[in-house]
């Protein structure tokens, strides 16, 4: 047996399930950020009033983050 090559291939396994593990992250976050993007574009009446809707993000934000915690801050 050969110690070295499977520690490398150990490792390089490691590496390759990281790199998936963070794709399907990724690819899970863009998703649900494009559903809360859209579900607020309809909370304020469609895409034509969305920009009239600084004051429902506004609410939202601080109903979130009183509920979930940090990380749902308004920056516009």
């Amino acid at each position: 047996m050969n110690y070295y090559n499977e520690i490398k291939e150990t490792l390089i396994k490691n590496e390759i399930y990281k790199k998936v593990k963070d794709y399907s992250k990724n690819k899970s976050d863009l998703n649900t950020y494009f559903e809360v993007g859209r579900l607020i574009v309809e909370a304020q009446g469609g895409e034509e009033r969305a920009k009239y809707g600084n004051k429902l993000i506004k609410e939202y934000s601080e109903k979130l983050t009183k509920e979930l915690g940090k990380g749902y801050t308004v920056s516009l």
